[in-house]
């Protein structure tokens, strides 16, 4: 690659100032009313084989590429183009796809806290965590819209409003990273639900664990940067320095998050979220560390990379927040986690008694007989859910209202990692999270997503633990009845980091093999829906298993 080229290529990418938050709104938009459009094809249209890869593909992957290159500049039509059709299709009848039978309901007297203190009350009982299609679907969008805009920004046909910002600015890949650290925090919520208790296990050996599952990331961004220098592929320093890159953060911020679980039994995971973003506000704003990050020469090996240092406590408060909304919308209700919270400050002062191998075990497989019953009956009351979740949302976005008013932190910057950022990457993610969820409600309503009430007594109704566990057998079996999020996209969920990887590495390629920023609209069109095409062929082609865990 000639120095010229790439001091071109370098400023083709840097100086951006960025878009509106409502432009941005209206572009991801379009990746919700695909969904709709999906939901729509499979509860209108006869029953038959599911939707083959390339229909997948047009529908759920193809308006994503759209949104981002030729349309975005105009989102609102595309938005039309969608809901259109999707409008159409329901005004045909429903599919049926069977009822459930008055048998399978019982009137209780119960309130849901009663119901579920019996099974809360041994900290050794270990819960499943059924997958959430929403939370799938929601986080295979991100993680597409990911893929699409790390590669179209280096052509001409990705507006340059969307590409990141240098220092202040909204921007669709500015928040693309946060939303990536966000709903790694959501799913970091699954071991915490299944055994609260972990919490209050000692520090050393847990940081030990997280240290051993984050040392691959760890690699593979120490490996990114010396094949960045050593192929003197373009960079915009400024997003995290000269040695630091994105996936180093992400090795980071769990080792960070571990040595706060002290002070997460005693406050809520969103208020440390919150005071965490506020004392890193205070450090950029009052401690000096904003003028050092924008004006300090790189004479050293922290200045050199002072972006991606500094930023790694915003990107903690962003983690913490998407954390504590995992344990908001994965749990069997909304309080349960604040309940198992409240559980082990009053078992404090309680001696322990010593643990069966069945508490010590991650496995599901492992737990006693009362435990399994136990796991295999809660269930996700998601209308509880939306109803809370819209609350955090409006919270956010209220919150985010306040502080561009009083102008906190001087506007929106992904460099800085600010509160203004973070607060917008949680309003953000919580809002279309609770889009996913409520189209899950409105296309697959069942007596398993919801609570029910009595017409006459008003009281709530339960279901009978034999009907729930044969009707979530049933269910299992039948994606057409709402069971799952489309095949594609579990797919592309499952081996996410993964197909990040892959997604970095064929971006370098496609670079280093042609100048994209010469291409015009149609090859740039041409190469992305290849590049799409065949990212979804590699996560199609490895639905079956999980590549890495991380």
């Amino acid at each position: 690659m000639s120095d010229d080229y790439k001091t071109s290529k370098e400023a083709f990418v840097s100086g951006m100032t960025g878009s509106s938050i409502g432009h941005i709104n209206m572009v991801s938009l379009a990746s919700l009313i695909s969904i709709a459009l999906y939901s729509a094809v499979r509860t209108r249209l006869p029953s038959g084989r599911p939707l083959q890869l390339a229909g997948e593909i047009t529908l759920l992957i193809l308006p994503l590429v759209a949104s981002v290159t030729v349309f975005a500049t105009s989102p609102g039509l595309l938005c039309l183009m969608l809901l259109v059709p999707t409008v159409l299709l329901l005004l045909l009848p429903r599919r049926e796809s069977g009822t459930y039978l008055p048998s399978a309901l019982t009137h209780s007297r119960m309130s849901s806290r009663d119901t579920n203190a019996p099974r809360e009350s041994f900290s050794s009982n270990i819960i499943s965590i059924p997958p959430l299609p929403a939370l799938t679907t929601y986080r295979s969008h991100m993680l597409l819209l990911t893929f699409i805009c790390i590669l179209a920004v280096d052509f001409p046909v990705f507006p340059r409003s969307l590409a990141k910002c240098e220092t202040f600015g909204a921007s669709m890949m500015d928040l693309g990273v946060g939303s990536f650290v966000f709903s790694q925090g959501i799913v970091s919520a699954i071991p915490l639900l299944k055994k609260p208790g972990h919490l209050t296990q000692p520090l050393l050996p847990k940081l030990t664990t997280v240290m051993r599952k984050c040392a691959p990331v760890l690699l593979l961004g120490l490996l990114r940067t010396l094949s960045v220098k050593g192929t003197e592929y373009p960079e915009h320093v400024t997003e995290y320095g000269v040695h630091w890159n994105f996936f180093i953060t992400l090795a980071v911020i769990p080792v960070v998050q571990v040595l706060l679980h002290p002070v997460m039994v005693r406050l809520p995971i969103s208020l440390l979220g919150v005071v965490v973003a506020i004392a890193h506000q205070l450090a950029l704003s009052m401690g000096g560390i904003q003028s050092f990050v924008l004006d300090a020469p790189r004479v050293g090996i922290i200045s050199a990379n002072k972006e991606g240092i500094v930023s790694v406590t915003g990107y903690l408060a962003v983690h913490l927040l998407g954390l504590s909304t995992g344990t908001l919308v994965l749990a069997p209700t909304p309080s349960y986690f604040r309940r198992r919270q409240q559980q082990l400050i009053r078992s404090d002062a309680v001696p322990r008694r010593p643990r069966t191998p069945s508490s010590d075990s991650d496995s599901d497989d492992d737990v006693t007989p009362s435990a399994a019953i136990s796991a295999s009956e809660p269930r996700r009351e998601n209308d509880k859910t939306a109803t809370e979740l819209c609350s955090y949302a409006v919270l956010w976005w209220v919150l985010l209202g306040l502080l561009k008013l009083f102008n906190v932190g001087d506007g929106v910057s992904r460099r800085l990692v600010n509160v203004q950022y973070i607060i917008w990457v949680a309003a953000y993610n919580a809002t279309f999270l609770l889009g996913y969820l409520a189209l899950d409600l409105f296309f697959f309503p069942s007596p398993l997503s919801k609570s029910v009430y009595s017409p006459t007594s008003k009281l709530k109704v339960h279901l009978d633990p034999d009907t729930l566990k044969a009707t979530r057998h049933a269910r299992s079996r039948d994606f057409s009845a709402g069971a799952s999020a489309p095949p594609l996209l579990e797919a592309i969920n499952k081996n996410g980091l993964v197909l990040f990887l892959l997604a970095n590495v064929a971006t370098g390629l496609i670079n280093l093999s042609m100048p994209t920023m010469y291409m015009s609209d149609w090859s740039s069109m041409l190469v992305l829906i290849l590049y799409s095409f065949g990212i979804a062929v590699v996560a199609w082609s490895c639905r079956s298993r999980r590549l890495w865990q991380f």
